[in-house]
């Protein structure tokens, strides 16, 4: 199981690193424009087109906290220690799915199986936290059982 944990735990990394680097590139694209804007003589459409530059890079500002604030969850996750109690870092087996506790990084295929990276902040995942082997929870109108927590 710590292989795989591993797999799930270098994906979820993996995600992260990749959406700070499309977000580094909206950054630096956004810079280059806004370098770029020359005062026209139709000065509105100027002072416009800066607007939305600077709103544009607020915002990637703000991806960029959510990205360092996933990294920082990202490592706090201990692949080598499993618990019978679901906590950050289990890889969690119900009757219907497979979930590894981390950041919601979405679906991972590892070995031809479906995993499900999820946040403990997540409506799933705020149901799973504290839970053990043989709790059920209901989730979307169906009972969930968990069968293993590694």
């Amino acid at each position: 199981m710590i292989a795989i944990k591993k797999e799930l735990y270098d994906a979820c990394l993996e995600f992260v690193n990749k959406r700070e680097e499309t977000v580094h590139q909206i950054i630096t694209s956004n810079q280059h424009a806004l370098m770029s804007e020359t005062k026209s003589s139709a000065g509105d459409k100027h002072e416009t087109g800066r607007a939305m530059l600077q709103l544009e890079m607020e915002k990637a500002s703000q991806q960029l906290e959510g990205i360092h604030q996933m990294k920082m969850i990202v490592d706090k996750i201990s692949i080598d220690t499993t618990s019978e109690i679901i906590r950050l870092g289990s890889l969690v087996f119900t009757d219907q799915t497979y979930y590894f506790i981390a950041i919601s990084a979405g679906e991972i295929i590892i070995q031809n199986k479906k995993y499900y990276a999820i946040s403990p902040g997540s409506p799933i995942g705020k149901l799973l936290m504290g839970k053990k082997v043989e709790d059920e929870f209901v989730f979307n109108g169906k009972t969930v059982a968990i069968q293993e927590v590694h």
